[in-house]
């Protein structure tokens, strides 16, 4: 049986991704509500002086996500149509993307020290990443799923910097978890970076006559 897809249809999709991020992110902010109806009686000052760890995991994963979404806007952005493929690769992504609430709370719980939490929490944003490069490389493969307008304009440099950014990341939280979450700052460099990658080598120069002038 023929498979049919109407425009309908990548609204559906982008809609359904874009609810559950909305879902993720809005989870977030769950454990801020239990600081203060845990029943406990203190001051602002010292409710974000006790839980600063619980506010800096929020901010975070706040950051986080809406820098994925903002990636994964983009993307789609550039298509017309999908498939399966992409269908299915989406579905990975969401996975990932429904998972940060879950290693925020332990990076909340446990602190930024504990190795084991550091690699969970950065191996759920690799996946993040390595999903959407998926995406984007099944539709540059197949580019009938590219609006005409922008054909040719998606590549895949940038998400392919941004996972190698976040392997070295991963080794250094582990190795070094006293800098903790800090690491993450180093995902400043996937800009400079993939620009680097993307500059053009300079024409080589070009090759001399070798007429008689050169000679005295």
């Amino acid at each position: 049986m023929p498979t049919i897809r109407t425009d309908r249809g990548l609204d559906r999709l982008v809609n359904f991704t874009d609810a559950a991020v909305a879902i993720a992110i809005t989870l977030l902010v769950l454990p801020l509500v239990d600081l203060v109806t845990d029943g406990e009686d203190r001051s602002v000052a010292s409710l974000f002086t006790d839980s600063a760890g619980t506010f800096l995991a929020f901010a975070i994963s706040f950051v986080v996500i809406a820098n994925f979404w903002v990636g994964h806007h983009r993307v789609f952005e550039h298509l017309r149509d999908y498939s399966t493929a992409i269908l299915w690769a989406n579905f990975l992504w969401l996975a990932s993307i429904v998972l940060i609430p879950f290693t925020t709370q332990l990076l909340a719980d446990e602190g930024t020290d504990d190795p084991a939490v550091n690699a969970l929490y950065i191996a759920v944003m690799i996946v993040t990443t390595g999903s959407l490069a998926l995406v984007e490389w099944l539709a540059v493969r197949d580019p009938e799923l590219q609006r005409a307008e922008v054909r040719g304009t998606l590549e895949v440099r940038g998400a392919l910097v941004a996972m190698l950014l976040l392997l070295l990341i991963l080794v250094l939280a582990v190795v070094t978890p006293g800098v903790g979450m800090f690491w993450l700052f180093l995902l400043f460099l996937s800009g400079p970076l993939t620009r680097l990658a993307g500059r053009p080598r300079p024409p080589p120069p070009p090759h001399g006559d070798g007429g008689a002038d050169e000679g005295g």
